[in-house]
């Protein structure tokens, strides 16, 4: 069987200019001016992150509370609508013509980022992407919940997730041709993986992975 060359991407800040579960929420408090009363627990509970208080799972439902109890359907509409009036204005045009480049000479675009996969998916209209993998959250009788489906998608649960998939559909990869891209040395696991991964917009020098400037 012919192994498969991947071009790994993470979303938040390689390929989007700005963190999305953020702009999520402000367009959703945009909508629905209500949703500032999370606000202030949202604020705290990012810093006891940055502290190294709370863990990025804690962090994460706690922050993600004003989806609990919205229907799947409404949601839908919701996602499709953030993508088209936010998510596709802060792509990195650097990062967009890197998926079309590397789709072109034969290589499947995974998508692979810590946040959350019910919008993430909406990824999926550029027409290059071949899989798109977040953190799922739970979806009780038709309704969303602010609770991690298995693990936060970060580190080794990427990896984790990619073999997962890869199983799944059958897939074996070439990971020694494949290129990896993301903004942080969270992605080490990734970026061990494959034998071409480059850091986004990396504010320090790194002796093994080359850095990339996009815009």
């Amino acid at each position: 069987m012919m192994k498969e060359k991947l071009a790994i991407f993470d979303i938040d800040f390689t390929l989007t200019k700005r963190e999305t579960l953020v702009e999520f929420y402000f367009y959703m408090l945009k909508k629905n001016p209500k949703f500032i009363k999370y606000l202030p627990k949202s604020i705290f509970s990012t810093i006891l992150y940055i502290l190294k208080i709370k863990d990025a799972s804690e962090a994460k439902i706690t922050f993600i509370r004003f989806i609990d109890g919205i229907e799947e359907s409404e949601m839908r509409k919701i996602v499709k609508e953030f993508y088209e009036k936010r998510l596709s204005k802060i792509l990195y045009k650097d990062a967009i013509d890197t998926v079309r480049k590397m789709k072109s000479l034969g290589y499947k675009i995974y998508l692979i980022s810590a946040s959350a996969e019910f919008y993430l998916n909406e990824f999926y209209n550029i027409k290059e992407v071949d899989k798109v993998i977040g953190t799922r959250f739970i979806k009780m009788d038709g309704l969303h919940r602010n609770e991690i489906l298995g693990e936060n998608c970060k580190g080794d649960e990427k990896v984790r997730r990619l073999k997962e998939v890869l199983k799944k559909e059958k897939i074996e990869v070439d990971f020694e041709n494949s290129y990896m891209y993301s903004d942080s040395l969270s992605d080490l696991p990734l970026f061990n993986l494959v034998g071409h991964p480059y850091l986004i917009n990396f504010k320090k020098t790194h002796d093994k992975i080359e850095i990339l400037k996009w815009k």
